[in-house]
């Protein structure tokens, strides 16, 4: 069986915790504070939740990264070697709680993040809904849809299986350079809240 961990445990990667344990799958959650800090969090979740390091985390075969913008390079300096294990890139390119954008010249900012994480195969997905809408995959008798987009097609097509699994309807965007349609600030996709109906 698949292991999932999620770094980061702000709105979306406690919306992901959620998601994963209601449709009975376990996942190891790490923050930067440690497991002792995640215990309030774990007990709401249920024993399908384990609180761990965030390197324990890092060795899982799928990880969600979903960590502030600017604490990215230090919350991942110390983890890895990767191995070409996937790394789902939840993260957007602002600073919260002021949603500054940062400007990266056009660059895909899932390009950023895998000159990060050497070695793993990044896919962008879980970014460009609210969590308040991405905790619920149901929507109006249908499905939400979430996009997905990333360069290695074995790694994303297990990310869309998942995301199917969860309750939602996946899109394949394509590649790294295409999940910019999805990147909030700047594209036209994020924020929109689509339902898949049949």
């Amino acid at each position: 069986m698949m292991t999932i961990s999620i770094i980061g445990t702000g709105a979306i990667g406690s919306a992901i915790a959620r998601l994963l344990v209601n449709a009975g799958l376990p996942v190891s959650i790490a923050n930067s504070r440690g497991p002792q800090s995640l215990t309030e969090l774990a007990n709401e979740l249920g024993p399908l939740a384990r609180p761990v390091t965030a390197q324990e985390a890092s060795r899982a075969d799928m990880v969600f990264l979903a960590v502030n913008w600017s604490k990215l390079p230090e919350a991942v300096r110390d983890l890895g070697p990767w191995d070409g294990r996937i790394v789902v890139d939840t993260n957007n390119p602002i600073e919260a709680p002021l949603f500054q954008p940062v400007d990266l010249h056009g660059v895909p900012s899932s390009q950023v993040v895998a000159q990060l994480l050497p070695g793993a195969h990044v896919v962008k997905a879980f970014n460009h809904l609210l969590a308040a809408l991405l905790s619920d995959p149901a929507a109006e008798g249908g499905k939400r849809v979430l996009f997905y987009s990333g360069e290695h097609a074995a790694s994303k097509e297990r990310v869309a299986a998942l995301i199917a699994d969860l309750g939602f309807y996946g899109i394949d965007l394509g590649g790294v350079q295409q999940g910019l349609l999805a990147q909030f600030p700047g594209g036209p996709l994020p924020a929109l809240n689509l339902v898949k109906h049949g």
